[in-house]
């Protein structure tokens, strides 16, 4: 769980072990870091909500609380995982550009569209209440870190002999991983059940195109640079959240 926490977030842990025994418990635990970033965003809306704010500003907090609570680590991957992909150039030369500091153009044209598509659909969903918009926040942010966890999985090579895609690719058994997407799917349909009507079969095709929105980029990425990187990881988390919540504002 430390391992978990000190990757993914910016919780003060201290991580005392780093192999690949750590590595495999800290991706199962991976959604439960995602649930804890999701309630953390759906206070701050809710917060914003009761005060008397509108609702693109709820959505707004909502997606400025789970950057801060990342260090912006997952929207700066999507951004170089954008620039790799869109250079064109051999995996060598693109795992190069995505390696350094700067962000091109095409990080950043993704990283507009992305951060607005999060808001709009976050501002329709606290359209129908605080309540249904901080639930999507959640479910939307485990969405995202179980893409992680699927990635994750033994027969995805890393891109690079070093850093945290070497250290974290295949470290789980492909049956494991999918089973931690399927329960972590269940308990996000359970807990809209309660908002009635239709609201559960929609979470459960939001999860199910969260998650398949990040393999096909999964599969893209092994294919152009062929495996994964922190960088990508940080690109799977992204666009599965942002897939989950486009889903989701359509209630």
């Amino acid at each position: 769980m430390r391992f978990a926490f000190g990757v993914l977030s910016v919780v003060p842990v201290r991580v005392g072990q780093w192999d690949r025994a750590a590595a495999r418990g800290g991706m199962v635990a991976a959604p439960v870091v995602g649930a804890v970033l999701g309630l953390g965003a759906a206070v701050a809306g809710g917060v914003l909500t009761a005060a008397g704010a509108s609702a693109l500003l709820a959505a707004v907090a909502a997606v400025a609380v789970t950057a801060v609570l990342t260090r912006g680590l997952h929207l700066d991957g999507l951004a170089d995982t954008a620039d790799g992909l869109g250079s064109g150039k051999p995996a060598e030369d693109a795992l190069r550009i995505m390696k350094q500091s700067d962000i091109g153009p095409f990080g950043v044209v993704t990283l507009v569209l992305v951060l607005l598509g999060q808001v709009g659909a976050l501002t329709a969903c606290y359209g129908h209440g605080w309540v249904y918009g901080g639930t999507a926040a959640v479910v939307a942010a485990v969405a995202g870190r179980t893409a992680i966890t699927l990635a994750c999985r033994d027969g995805v090579p890393p891109a690079r002999p070093e850093g945290l895609g070497a250290a974290v690719a295949g470290v789980l058994r492909p049956r494991t991983a999918c089973g931690v997407a399927v329960l972590c799917g269940a308990l996000a349909v359970a807990v809209t059940v309660p908002f009635g009507g239709l609201t559960w079969v929609r979470t459960a095709v939001a999860w199910s195109c969260a998650l398949l929105a990040a393999e096909a980029l999964l599969r893209r990425c092994r294919h152009r640079f062929g495996g994964v990187t922190g960088d990508v990881f940080g690109a799977l988390c992204e666009t599965s959240v942002t897939t989950a919540l486009l889903v989701l504002a359509l209630r």
